[in-house]
């Protein structure tokens, strides 16, 4: 094996954990590998995925996951792909022509991929032998990062009859792994665990007044300002003001956050990880799997979300095993907006239940729907809306079929009638009802498959599939839009209120959960004793050294987290001259719950549609508790 981990990546010897996991991977067995942030899973599915004799499926939350080992594995001559919405579609074609005829090792994809109905028919084509889920702590509820799709991946490995799979994950407490192994079927015996200690790592917390904040951060950075450095908040609009902040200092540094342009945020991301861009100022959206070994600091300029996030993000330093610096400047001033994000993922009661009427008065046994729709109709976020229809399907109400695109859409490289007429017989009918039933607008053909299905005994995957072999062919360039969830009603004759209260309860439980992980974490970073040892023990490692000698607890000693400024009562303003442009924008929504969102600068679907966040007092009180913001509302409406 380290013959052949030679002859392919040049590298002389495994890492910790790598040759066992990659052994009883050759072996056909399923494994799960919890490795430190930089200890080498990728290697762990690389390896295997060449000496494999099919390809390998890599499933990843994010963009920046893939592209990371991707370029790694172009490098070494590994042929290997990853499917995204940037590709263009002769691009995106091509690699699945390479996926289908074996010409790929390895082919990456989103988790969301797995519902596009174009590539699960292309996905029924090829031959798998292994199936990689990268963050695989995403598939728990009660880890952080949670993304609902993933809890299908053991549908999807059914459905496409992939017997071997690969969880890869860095920051999974003992109750995560077992959760995700079990939903998995992941044998107990096949988790390698190689601890999260990590002997280069200075943690330092550093307790900071708020209006004290910028000065020490640039003071930081400014000890070595081309030292590669993420420095982490929570908002968007704090990201800009920071980056802002220090470029006008004379640091090179840009924001980056889920609110800007995907080719804006790659564009950023290559530039620090080639070295031109030396600082990022991020929120969570930058940094999972980001593989740049030297960066050399990471500052979290507001407190974490959970010590999952911390261990995660801290993570991202010194992969190189050379000394890095990791320090919070700690109050507790933004702690209510941290509990405000988790607030902002808990559905309405009303909402649930106008959900359920929804499928219990549905008139088919077929439940259709466009879930951004769905999303601004309930006034739900996608997130929640999303994990709400897992619950459903889990409760045994409805079961996700297929997703489907309402609308296709073409340009014509060749004409129709030469298209036809490379047809005989009963394909030459079936293309003519085809190109029958597509009206032209400007430069687009839009396809009725209605019309079709109605005027040919044909179904959509036939339909779909002459269309892509037309485009494979070159006759045609073909779009896909809107897209469409299909679930099967298997009970509907539930309790509509018993399921909502279910239901409610099981989104109140989470958020207790996820509130109680905020504290915890301040306890945390509280405690009298060595960090990196807590730390590691958080996530199940014990270490026989009672301290570790690069932490500010074995420096200094233990810190007291505070809050740095003091809050104006909420009885000194004036309810209307804040409130009154949003009760009058907002007309039918209206909500004490909506208003305390606003006032809180939670954002909902709603307040999108209404373009509500324009308005002068949207977030007028994100430092403020959210339970008193409510209550203020409801002492002044009573």
């Amino acid at each position: 094996m380290e013959k052949q981990l030679q002859k392919y990546f040049g590298f002389d010897s495994f890492k910790k954990g790598q040759e066992e996991v990659i052994l009883k991977i050759m072996k056909g067995q399923s494994v799960a590998a919890i490795f430190p942030t930089g200890a080498g899973k990728s290697l762990c599915y690389q390896l295997p995925a060449i000496l494999l004799p099919k390809i390998t499926l890599v499933v990843s939350p994010l963009l920046s996951l893939m592209k990371d080992q991707l370029d790694f594995l172009l490098e070494h001559n590994i042929p290997a792909a990853r499917l995204d919405s940037t590709l263009e579609r002769e691009e995106y074609n091509t690699i699945l022509e390479k996926a289908k005829n074996g010409a790929l090792k390895i082919l990456m994809i989103s988790v969301e991929r797995f519902k596009n109905e174009r590539f699960r028919f292309h996905l029924q084509k090829m031959d798998i032998s292994l199936l990689v889920i990268d963050e695989a702590h995403c598939i728990s509820e009660w880890g952080h990062n949670f993304r609902p799709e993933y809890l299908k991946m053991s549908v999807y490995r059914k459905e496409f009859g992939i017997k071997q799979i690969l969880l890869l994950t860095a920051t999974a407490t003992e109750p995560v792994i077992d959760d995700m192994c079990r939903k998995l079927k992941v044998p107990r015996e096949n988790i390698t665990v190689t601890g999260f200690y990590r002997k280069n790592l200075f943690l330092q917390i550093t307790p900071t007044n708020e209006s004290e904040k910028n000065e020490k951060l640039i003071q930081r950075i400014n000890e070595s300002p081309e030292a590669p450095t993420i420095v982490y908040v929570t908002l968007q609009k704090t990201a800009e003001n920071v980056a802002e902040l220090l470029c006008l200092n004379g640091i090179n540094a840009e924001p980056y956050h889920a609110g800007m342009k995907n080719e804006a945020r790659e564009l950023i991301q290559n530039r620090f990880m080639n070295g031109e861009l030396d600082c990022v100022v991020a929120t969570i959206a930058f940094g999972m799997g980001i593989d740049k070994e030297n960066i050399r600091r990471i500052i979290h300029y507001d407190l974490p979300k959970s010590i999952e996030n911390y261990g995660q993000e801290i993570g991202r330093s010194g992969r190189d095993g050379e000394k890095s610096f990791c320090e919070i400047l700690a109050n507790r001033d933004n702690v209510n907006i941290l509990e405000n994000f988790v607030y902002g993922d808990t559905p309405e009661k009303d909402s649930i239940y106008k959900l359920l009427q929804n499928i219990k008065h549905n008139n088919s046994p077929i439940w259709e729907v466009k879930v951004t729709a769905l999303s601004t109709e309930l006034n739900i976020r996608m997130l929640p809306l999303k994990t709400l229809l897992v619950y459903l399907d889990l409760e045994g109400i409805i079961t996700p079929k297929f997703t489907y695109f309402a609308e296709y859409s073409y340009k014509c490289k060749a004409g129709t009638a030469d298209i036809i007429n490379r047809f005989q017989g009963e394909r030459r009918q079936f293309v003519t009802t085809i190109m029958n039933h597509c009206s032209t607008k400007k430069t687009w053909t839009y396809v009725d498959m209605q019309g079709i299905l109605d005027n040919y005994n044909t179904d959509r995957r036939r339909i779909i599939t002459a269309l892509e072999y037309f485009e494979k062919k070159g006759w045609i360039e073909l779009q896909s839009k809107q897209s469409i969830e299909v679930y099967d009603i298997k009970t509907p004759e539930f309790d509509i209120d018993g399921i909502t209260q279910k239901m409610h309860k099981l989104f109140k439980s989470k958020e207790e959960h996820d509130i109680q992980r905020i504290h915890d974490m301040i306890g945390f970073f509280e405690k009298d004793s060595c960090i990196s040892r807590e730390l590691a023990k958080y996530f199940g490692e014990s270490l026989e050294q009672e301290s570790c000698g690069h932490c500010s607890f074995c420096g200094s000693g233990k810190v007291a987290i505070q809050n740095s400024t003091e809050l104006e009562p909420l009885s000194t303003f004036d309810f209307g001259e804040i409130t009154d442009e949003f009760i009058g924008a907002v007309g039918e929504y209206f909500s004490v719950l909506n208003l305390t969102k606003f006032l809180c600068g939670i954002f909902t679907p709603v307040f999108l549609k209404l373009r509500i966040k324009r308005l002068a007092g949207f977030g007028i009180f994100e430092k403020y508790p959210f339970w008193d913001v409510k209550d203020w509302i409801n002492e002044y409406k009573s």
